[in-house]
């Protein structure tokens, strides 16, 4: 199986990040409702082995902190903040990832059975999860802030993931295929947004798309 504590704490950290946007300004606008249920998805789909194996106290703490703050998210935004949540411009058909995904999970993995599955789901949905937040930042024309900082960080994380199966692959003659491409997939998907983060974010400028 393949589980990688230190990789949930990045990712609850990146969480972190919406969930105390949206809990400090008492808003929700700007964040896809749907990329953040998708995400709980696949943090659910992925740490089913807390049910089945136990690694360390941190691991355990670090996958149950993270669905937590996932969950935790998809309540500020649907229930607690729900007016100010746009979800006139959140309207990506997540049915159109989840269903392929599903599908390429079952043709394609490590190992015929249901944890190993699930746990391929993840990997797939994960590379794609950011999808319906880039296609309402491409409706809005815009993103605050804060909400490119966190798309950023999330694009670099993933970039930076790549780097580590290279090591790997390097160090210890490991390579896991099904994660590297996914890992590509999402890395490609950020390519566009890296570019305007550079020159326009860091240069203090809000984000903006061209007419």
């Amino acid at each position: 199986m393949h589980r990688n504590s230190s990789s949930a704490f990045a990712l609850s950290v990146l969480k972190n990040i919406v969930t105390f946007k949206i809990t400090i300004s008492f808003i929700a606008l700007g964040i896809s409702g749907k990329s953040q249920l998708l995400f709980a998805l696949v943090f659910t789909t992925r740490y089913l082995d807390l049910f089945t194996s136990f690694i360390s106290l941190y691991n355990t703490s670090m996958k149950l902190i993270y669905i937590a703050c996932s969950y935790a998210t998809v309540y500020l935004i649907y229930m607690k903040f729900k007016a100010t949540y746009d979800g006139n411009h959140d309207t990506f058909r997540v049915e159109f990832l989840i269903v392929p995904v599903g599908g390429l999970s079952f043709l394609v993995n490590h190992d015929f059975s249901p944890l190993e599955i699930l746990w391929t789901f993840s990997i797939y949905l994960e590379s794609v999860a950011i999808l319906p937040q880039l296609f309402m930042i491409s409706k809005t024309g815009e993103a605050e802030t804060i909400t490119t900082h966190y798309l950023f960080f999330l694009g670099l994380y993933r970039a930076l993931y790549l780097v580590n199966w290279i090591w790997r692959y390097y160090f210890e003659g490991f390579f896991d295929l099904i994660a590297v491409v996914a890992g590509v997939v999402q890395t490609v998907l950020y390519c566009d947004f890296f570019y305007l983060y550079v020159t326009k974010v860091l240069k203090g400028k809000k984000l903006s798309l061209p007419a």
